[in-house]
């Protein structure tokens, strides 16, 4: 079975043209969404780590990841929590220590996704600086390598470019063996890294096509790096739009795609193209929805979006990250109407 999971709508929603979501960038609505998937069935919830609001235009609000993540642990009993971990923002050693005690407050179901930063505006913002694409995943190489030894070894030492660390001890070690480490990139640089150095892969949203190849491509350098390829897990991120009709579904696409130029949450649309070598051309359409979420096009009635989510599974995809607007009434009918027809959906 595929499994389903949701990003946390920690922006306030997810499209560029619809100006008022009707959800709130606050902790209690995106609580309320997290239990509603953990009730549900869903199997992860991704929390993004942006301190700008890339949806709404950098001056809205937007909740912090991993308090937000750290608090979500707490209230919910299934549901995996994967928060995103963008190296320029944080240190290596701390941020184990903070991963490894999330995973004792959620009881070893936490899951990173390891995130090289593409806005440049909001890094010099925060941090001041900004590195160029290539060295961007080369401290990420340093920054998850420094991690996953503190979650395994008694006393690490570490002397990089960008990091160093002299006899640094961490107990209590987390719960699961090693927190699981997803990543995404298209680019030579970042699936290299990736294949050496994380354990999974996750995609922007993409044709089945587009998905298989990539798939493809990132188990053959798995198993040129010297890891079993089947033990890596493959996501891709998704909008989707369930109705009763197709009709109404494509009435729905059409409304949110009716692309409002004067939006500010296209403002970072020039730092995301200029900054990441990406594996395929972006335009504003694109751009209106988050992650390229509209390209699997998971839109439809439940009976056509799970036979969708089969061609997915057919090419050995293992997990999809669903948006959706608003979040807590499409969860609630994605977790009725399509959740229980998967359960026939197998992997390849």
């Amino acid at each position: 079975m595929i499994d389903v999971g949701i990003w946390l709508p920690i922006f306030g929603g997810w499209l560029r043209n619809v100006a008022d979501e009707k959800m709130a960038p606050t902790f209690d609505y995106n609580r309320t969404v997290a239990q509603a998937a953990d009730e549900a069935g869903f199997s992860t919830i991704l929390i993004p780590e942006l301190n700008l609001n890339d949806i709404e235009g950098p001056r809205a609000p937007s909740l912090e990841c991993w308090t937000t993540t750290s608090a979500l642990a707490a209230v919910t009993d299934d549901i995996r929590l994967m928060a995103a971990l963008r190296p320029g923002f944080r240190e290596p050693a701390v941020s184990a220590k903070m991963a490894a005690n999330i995973d004792h407050i959620s009881g070893g179901r936490f899951e990173i996704n390891l995130v090289s930063a593409w806005w440049e505006e909001e890094m010099k913002m925060y941090v001041g600086d900004w590195l160029d694409h290539d060295a961007r995943y080369r401290r990420s190489r340093e920054f998850i390598d420094i991690m996953k030894r503190m979650w395994t070894e008694a006393e690490v030492t570490f002397d990089g470019d960008f990091y160093s660390v002299q006899n640094t001890i961490m107990e209590p070690k987390p719960v699961q063996d090693s927190i699981p480490v997803y990543a995404g990139g298209g680019s030579e640089e970042g699936r290299t890294m990736i294949a050496n150095h994380c354990d999974h892969y996750l995609m922007h949203g993409g044709t089945p096509d587009k998905i298989a190849g990539d798939i493809e491509d990132m188990r053959r350098r798995r198993a040129e790096a010297g890891f079993d390829p089947d033990a890596m897990r493959f996501g891709m991120a998704a909008y989707v739009i369930c109705r009763d009709t197709e009709d109404e579904a494509q009435a729905e696409l059409d409304r949110i795609t009716t692309i409002d130029y004067e939006a500010e949450g296209y403002d970072s649309y020039d730092d995301f193209v200029d900054n990441s070598e990406l594996d395929s051309e972006v335009d504003l359409k694109d751009y209106s929805v988050s992650n390229r979420g509209l390209r699997p096009d998971l839109v439809g009635t439940p009976d056509q979006i799970t036979e969708r989510l089969q061609e997915y599974a057919d090419v050995g995809l293992d997990l999809v990250l669903l948006q959706c607007s608003p979040m807590l009434e499409e969860v609630r009918r994605i977790g009725r109407d399509v959740l229980p027809r998967l359960e026939g959906v197998d992997v390849a």
